[in-house]
């Protein structure tokens, strides 16, 4: 509950800052102030696909995902850099088209003012999502607090512009700061995009998360050698499987006793991991 909550905190947010820059921007004239509101649009939608994959991904295991509706955070994570990419590109395309036709910007104070809003206001919901996020290991969450971190970047530049603006009046600066910003935007997109499909093509637990697993393995001396250690990530929830080696007259109770020691301890380290233990004789190659 604490992860849809905070999904729709950024909803709300993100709700009252289009509609903010949207109208300072429409007032102005501003490209600037305006791709500003399409980024906070796209965020609006990220937060809107976020908020019902988390649900989504809450669900329990059932018989069409017997395991577990994990993945629909990673498929958020990257249908969320999608559409980051294309609000960077319709960012530059209205930002090419204001460098050919030119144009002034009027009322400076005011996008000054909401651009000031928006930097603080999603520096605030962005680190509560960061927050959360680490917290619960949510992908789609994490995809969210960084869509809007971008954004305190890209609204201070904005800003910033919006000062030179008003100091020398040479305007194309502000269709120059709207590429900048998309070129921002597209980074932050490359980079969900990777995260996102890592978890989706299954790809191995982080090195030192599987360095942690082996070293709880081995200090249990029952255990004489390990092998066919396998882990992805689906969601916030970790998967391993491992085949253990024992000496063959370890009895069925001492084999069962010890996999729960080890999954226990993993479980410890590791939270929301779910272990699979094959046991295997000493003598079996």
């Amino acid at each position: 509950m604490e992860k849809q909550g905070a999904a729709l905190l950024s909803v709300f947010s993100n709700t009252a800052l289009v509609l903010f820059k949207l109208i300072a921007g429409s007032i102005m004239g501003s490209v600037s102030v305006i791709s500003e509101a399409i980024h906070s649009g796209i965020d609006l939608l990220a937060s809107l696909v976020a908020y019902f994959s988390i649900k989504q991904a809450r669900k329990p295991a059932d018989s069409d995902h017997p395991f577990g509706h994990g993945k629909f955070e990673n498929v958020s994570g990257a249908f969320e850099a999608i559409l980051i990419f294309l609000a960077a590109a319709m960012i530059i395309y209205e930002a090419v088209k204001k460098i050919i036709k030119g144009g002034e910007v009027e009322k400076i104070e005011a996008g000054l003012l909401v651009m000031l809003i928006s930097a603080v206001v999603n520096l605030f919901i962005s680190s509560k999502l960061f927050k959360i996020a680490k917290k619960t290991d949510s992908v789609a969450l994490e995809a969210d607090a960084l869509h809007l971190f971008t954004d305190v970047f890209t609204s201070f530049g904005v800003f910033l512009g919006l000062v030179a603006i008003k100091l020398t009046h040479v305007y194309i600066i502000d269709p120059i700061i709207a590429i900048i910003v998309a070129l921002m935007i597209i980074k932050a997109s490359v980079d969900l995009t990777k995260k996102a499909l890592c978890d989706l093509v299954d790809k191995s637990l982080p090195q030192s998360e599987i360095e942690i697993i082996e070293n709880i393995i081995r200090k249990y001396s029952q255990v004489t050698s390990f092998h066919k250690l396998r882990t992805r990530k689906s969601g916030d929830r970790r998967e391993i499987d491992v085949h253990i080696r024992m000496e063959n007259s370890t009895t069925l109770i001492d084999a069962h006793n010890l996999c729960n020691q080890i999954e226990n301890d993993i479980k410890s380290a590791l939270p929301n991991s779910y272990i699979t233990i094959h046991i295997e004789p000493e003598e079996e190659e």
